[in-house]
């Protein structure tokens, strides 16, 4: 009867400590699932960040687009009219100005290679 007896504590010992084992395998789960999420909500909240960005300057330029200073800027710039009060003008050249000479770069030798500088040395132009 002694090789069959059971010892309770050893027993309670292990089973502490797979339910322990347990306990932690679970936890660095939960942790994990934690990381991730935090990342994925980072993500959203630069998207949502960006979106809020993109609407604000769709909004500014809405609003510049109906403007007074819009349509003058359109007028004046692309349209080339004029204000009342402003003095057209065009520029005249002088007739006998000769256009101004362009500077004509000097090309650069390019340096040969060693071996063509041999080869030359020893037999010639090629």
């Amino acid at each position: 009867m002694d090789k069959f007896s059971i010892n309770w504590r050893r027993v309670g010992v292990f089973v502490g400590i797979a339910v322990l084992s347990l306990i932690v395998i679970e936890f660095n789960a939960r942790l994990e699932e934690l990381n991730r999420l935090t990342e994925e909500a980072e993500t959203y909240r630069a998207e949502a960040t960006q979106a809020m960005q993109t609407q604000i300057a769709l909004q500014t330029q809405a609003a510049y687009a109906t403007s007074e200073a819009a349509v003058e800027d359109y007028a004046r710039a692309e349209n080339h009219m004029i204000e009342e009060g402003d003095i057209p003008g065009v520029p005249y050249g002088s007739g006998n100005s000769a256009p101004l000479p362009t500077a004509t770069p000097m090309p650069t030798a390019t340096p040969m290679p060693n071996w063509q500088v041999w080869w030359d040395l020893f037999f010639g132009e090629r």
